[in-house]
């Protein structure tokens, strides 16, 4: 057998079955000795037998860990049980590692950290996936950095330290990174790269990164730092068509500010430098309604990024009428409104407020199809106004439609 899959349904036979295949497993001990990919969702039930299923050769590797038997424990408890699975992993012949969890709730990783880089460093050059939510030792992340087939990457933790003196350093082909706490670090490091960068040199550190980068992910941000600090060194990264920067500015309770500092030039010239996108999304909109970005920005957006069909951003509405009837009227917006835009159909603005009277929706409505041709719906939750506007966008599409016949 070459494959298994472990879901979270085995639990329901119970600690029995495994304790009978440890009973009666054979004299290596492993049931499946040519055993090359393994998915396996841990459980309290399943947990203590991986090992006897993980062989010596395995080249793919899934470990996920269900939320609900982290919540129904102390999060603290379920380390203990998950270091033994991961020093399990064989991994010289590794071809993809990821380990996953969804809503985290606290679970202190670093205590895994030594368990997990002793398998990330015997990994070799057949590496092309590392995914984990687990911090590393800055050995490992080094070792990761110089693995030449490293494609998909998500890294918890900042660069090691001395990355900032001049060490030659080139960065792996990656196609899809993912960037926890550590992101802020991260982005000054190529910020700091690119700038030292001299123009003489045949091969510098990102030279490789910035041809071949295709999805970037931001998951954590501690703090207001939404902002153009933040923008500018994605901006080298001209082959982007996934750009996730998955961060809310209040927690579940509603605490919080709004941490969006960019500003309508801030997010003209990201769209300018990032053509590809496809997929944008810089933070999830609030309630907050101070953010610097108008609708003017969507513009901007549409015309410079033709083949986004997925955003999300914040925009302030409290002018939103005015702002529009200014893009509509004003002379320097008239080359923009007349260049091809983005096949964007459905907007999510939620939780963004919307405070319009009746002759506001259709004014709203008309301004954003001009922004988002084939724009059908605006997504408010629970906001009758936005709700109103979507009634008004179908109204270009069926005079369209009748037009046609």
């Amino acid at each position: 057998m070459r494959r298994v899959h472990v879901d979270e349904w085995s639990s329901v036979l119970g600690d029995g079955m495994f304790r009978q295949l440890r009973l009666n497993s054979p004299a290596t001990g492993r049931w499946f000795p040519a055993l090359r990919e393994i998915s396996w969702c841990i459980t309290k039930y399943n947990s203590p037998y991986a090992d006897l299923f993980f062989s010596p050769d395995l080249e793919n590797v899934s470990i996920h860990i269900l939320p609900s038997w982290i919540y129904a424990e102390n999060p603290r408890d379920i380390i203990p049980t998950v270091i033994p699975i991961i020093s399990a992993v064989p991994g010289p012949t590794l071809q993809s590692l990821v380990i996953s969890v969804d809503r985290d709730p606290g679970v202190p990783w670093g205590c895994s950290r030594e368990s997990l880089s002793s398998v990330v460093l015997c990994c070799g050059p057949s590496l092309t996936e590392f995914t984990s939510p687990i911090p590393l030792s800055d050995a490992a992340v080094d070792h990761l950095i110089h693995l030449p087939h490293l494609h998909i990457w998500r890294v918890e933790n900042p660069p090691p330290s001395y990355y900032a003196s001049s060490l030659p350093l080139v960065f792996p082909p990656l196609t899809d990174l993912s960037l926890g706490k550590g992101a802020c670090e991260w982005l000054s490091l190529f910020r700091r790269l690119e700038d030292l960068a001299s123009p003489t040199r045949g091969v510098t550190s990102l030279f490789r990164l910035k041809e071949s980068l295709e999805a970037l992910s931001i998951q954590s941000l501690p703090g207001p730092i939404t902002d153009f600090s933040l923008a500018s060194p994605i901006q080298m990264f001209r082959n982007l068509g996934r750009l996730d920067v998955d961060v809310s500015c209040h927690d579940e309770d509603g605490e919080g500010q709004c941490i969006f500092k960019l500003n309508d030039d801030n997010v003209t010239k990201l769209a300018m430098a990032l053509p590809q996108l496809g997929y944008l999304i810089l933070g999830h909109p609030c309630f907050e309604n101070t953010c610097a970005t108008t609708v003017a920005c969507l513009l901007s957006i549409s015309v410079y990024c033709v083949k986004l069909d997925t955003l999300e951003i914040h925009f302030n509405t409290e002018n939103i009428v005015d702002d529009l009837k200014n893009i509509s009227e004003d002379p320097k917006f008239r080359e923009l409104r007349s260049l091809p835009k983005c096949p964007l159909s459905f907007l999510d603005v939620s939780p963004t407020p919307l405070d319009i009277d009746e002759y506001g929706y259709k004014t709203v409505a008309d301004g954003m199809i001009d922004i988002f041709p084939s724009l059908k719906i605006c997504k408010g939750v629970g906001d009758d106004d936005w709700n109103e506007v979507t009634k008004h966008l179908y109204l270009p599409h069926e005079e369209a439609q009748t037009g046609r016949r």
